[in-house]
């Protein structure tokens, strides 16, 4: 099903990705050496409950997980990349996290990730990051009412295999409305001029994502979990969009963790 929010339902969306935008910065802002998956887990829970929204996922309960996710969000670590578990483990210097949450406000869903290494940088982490975040706004660049699904994904896989990424298609973007996952797929590579014709009131979740030095994925034995084949490290970005008369609106915006916590430093 593809569907095509009202101006009322994307009032809501631009709720929703507020929200998830807001979260994901806070708990990126509480992490550090030490912290534990099950806390950040825990935060989630607290922040979306606290707000009056819907959790995506503790219910969620599709074919290719091992019964509902039960958790609040997705914490997958250095060779996990998709829909990593929550677990006891306490991050170490060096981990690469990606955090994956989806939120529904008023019965409309957004849905972001951001990736980023908690302590010191190992080699080429941070460019594996930046990839998938360069990647995602050439994506969000050629979006807009007019064009194919297929532009979108060609502009994100050019720029991931461009930068020497093998491309995994089994996973990808999606449709995001009512529900969290709907059509249209959006794969991360793709051709130009095929696939969907965008027109405004659609909404996207694009979602690049990379394995270093492999393109094959294994689950873990969680029944969620994905991690690369080979143990190599990933990174994974996304941002909930929505196809106006102009463009893309992005409705799930970051901001540099730097930024976050000067301006918090300068309020305290």
């Amino acid at each position: 099903m593809i569907e095509l929010l009202n101006p009322t339902e994307l009032a809501r969306a631009r709720e929703s990705g507020a929200l998830v935008a807001d979260i994901l910065r806070t708990l990126r802002s509480r992490t550090t050496v030490g912290t534990n998956l099950l806390d950040i887990d825990r935060w989630a829970q607290e922040l979306i409950v606290g707000s009056g929204a819907q959790s995506c996922y503790v219910d969620y309960e599709p074919s290719f997980g091992r019964g509902p996710f039960g958790h609040y969000i997705c914490t997958s670590v250095n060779d996990a990349v998709l829909h990593g578990l929550p677990h006891d483990y306490a991050l170490a210097d060096g981990d690469l996290l990606s955090l994956d949450l989806a939120v529904s406000t008023g019965g409309v869903a957004a849905d972001s990730a951001v990736s980023f290494v908690v302590g010191t940088a190992p080699a080429g982490s941070v460019e594996l990051i930046e990839t998938t975040e360069r990647a995602l706004r050439a994506g969000i660049a050629v979006a807009g009412p007019g064009a194919r699904i297929g532009d979108v994904s060609h502009a994100i896989g050019t720029v991931l295999t461009e930068a020497g990424y093998p491309v995994n298609t089994e996973f990808g973007g999606h449709g995001i409305g009512s529900t969290m996952h709907q059509d249209p797929h959006v794969p991360n590579t793709g051709r130009p001029g095929r696939g969907y014709t965008m027109r405004p009131g659609l909404m996207l979740a694009l979602e690049p994502w990379v394995m270093a030095d492999t393109d094959r994925l294994v689950t873990d034995a969680d029944g969620w979990t994905l991690r690369s084949a080979t143990g190599c490290r990933t990174a994974h970005s996304e941002h909930t969009i929505a196809i106006t008369e102009d463009g893309a609106e992005v409705l799930t915006p970051q901001e540099p963790a730097d930024l976050v916590q000067a301006r918090r430093t300068a309020r305290t």
